[in-house]
């Protein structure tokens, strides 16, 4: 099982540079970048994302999946993005801890 963020045309992003996307994605905290090989007995979790090198909030408004919201709810758009960074590091806290576990 591969999971991978797949950017799309809606996301607004040339789609020639979608693997800068993903790049950025990572950098920002928004996506996990790991491996898991339960064939390695020893090391079957790989924890390969370094601390978040981008603004997450930067990251997530150049999309416009998420200029959307700006614009169909600004009065509460804000503090959903902020819950959604939130959440995004309660998971990033929580797959570095796995793969601690998993070690």
């Amino acid at each position: 099982i591969i999971l991978a963020y797949a950017p799309c045309m809606l996301h607004g992003i040339n789609m020639t540079k979608s693997q800068e996307e993903a790049k950025r994605a990572v950098e920002a905290g928004y996506w996990p970048l790991y491996r898991y090989n339960p064939a390695n007995a020893e090391k079957p979790f790989v924890w390969e994302s370094k601390e978040p090198t981008i603004a997450y909030q930067d990251f997530i408004r150049s999309e416009n999946r998420y200029k959307q919201l700006l614009k169909a709810d600004p009065a509460n758009a804000d503090a959903l993005l902020a819950k959604a960074e939130e959440d995004a590091k309660r998971r990033m806290t929580f797959y570095k801890t796995l793969g601690d576990v998993m070690q």
